[in-house]
């Protein structure tokens, strides 16, 4: 990647980390964890490698994103907001009775989004049977899977995977966010789960298995996947669940929690300051025109909703 893109990527995974803890914080509770980790890779793939249009959501040239792991949706919202598909206000109505934004993801009523998925493992029989049909059809869009660790105790997963290479489907990338937890604790206490990557290969995928949070390796990982065009490609993200702010990643119970006292809530005000601070800098790196929000560090509601955008006038509002 060249130095403008690394910063490209780094500025919009700061947006989506920030607009995930705004939109939690302002719903009370929600999946925390599983939604920062995957952060980074949503950065990466709409900067650089994903074909789409925000004008046009249902493009018949678009790749698709099924997020297998539908829980994780915050992440995905706050990604499609940030590319221009619907409004920023919309993030702070997740999970509100009649909202466009529910805990899952769904295609009928998020523009943006190609699967309804949350049922664990359901998505991966999506995936593949997308990527079969644009084969089929001799299309060269991609179909992006992604899976979760914890989500892999599913055997409709490997009945998937098994499907995908069997038909040795390279369109269909597969993304394992390997961040070591689940609803229920650790992964490794719950069901061990070996190694992720030697099982793909067992299954007939190029393997590869980088660091999720490291946006040269990603990008590095996911072209090497796209070069490759004689077998089904795996990508095993090494992921650390709640990415990016030690205070959720030091919670041992990260994969949903809930805002119900001062410390959560300090915790989170702090993260969104910086990330605004960085967001400031990043962008005026870029284009010069981005100052520092001189609202962030604010308690108040208001100023934290401002996080949907970066431009400030000198009034401080957004």
């Amino acid at each position: 990647m060249e130095k403008q893109e690394l910063k490209q990527v780094e500025l919009l995974a700061t947006k989506l980390r920030r607009d995930v803890l705004a939109m939690l914080q302002k719903r009370g509770y929600g999946h925390v964890g599983g939604s920062l980790s995957l952060a980074d890779l949503y950065a990466v793939l709409y900067t650089k490698h994903l074909r789409h249009r925000s004008d046009n959501p249902t493009w018949d040239g678009r790749d698709r994103i099924v997020l297998s792991k539908g829980h994780a949706g915050p992440v995905m919202y706050s990604c499609l907001a940030e590319e221009g598909y619907f409004p920023g206000e919309w993030l702070f109505t997740l999970n509100d009775g009649g909202t466009r934004l529910p805990s899952h993801t769904d295609r009928l009523k998020t523009p943006g989004v190609d699967a309804t998925t949350g049922s664990l493992g359901q998505g991966t029989s999506v995936a593949a049977g997308i990527a079969y049909a644009l084969h089929l059809q001799h299309k060269d869009n991609y179909t992006y899977l992604i899976v979760g660790d914890g989500e892999l105790n599913e055997g409709q997963c490997w009945e998937a995977f098994e499907f995908i290479a069997a038909h040795r489907l390279s369109n269909c990338i597969v993304f394992i966010d390997n961040n070591k937890k689940q609803l229920d604790g650790r992964c490794e206490d719950i069901l061990y789960p070996f190694d992720y990557t030697e099982k793909m290969k067992a299954f007939g995928f190029m393997a590869q298995c980088v660091n999720g949070q490291d946006a040269e390796a990603l990008d590095c990982a996911i072209q090497r996947a796209k070069d490759n065009k004689s077998s089904a490609n795996a990508i095993v993200l090494d992921t650390i669940k709640g990415a990016g702010i030690p205070y959720f990643e030091n919670a041992e119970m990260n994969h949903s929690m809930k805002w119900n006292n001062d410390e959560i809530n300090a915790a989170t005000d702090e993260a969104i300051a910086g990330f605004d601070q960085r967001i400031a800098a990043l962008a005026f790196e870029l284009n010069g025109q981005s100052k520092a929000c001189p609202c962030s560090g604010d308690d108040d509601t208001q100023a934290r909703a401002c996080t949907a955008r970066i431009q400030c006038d000198e009034g401080g509002e957004a």
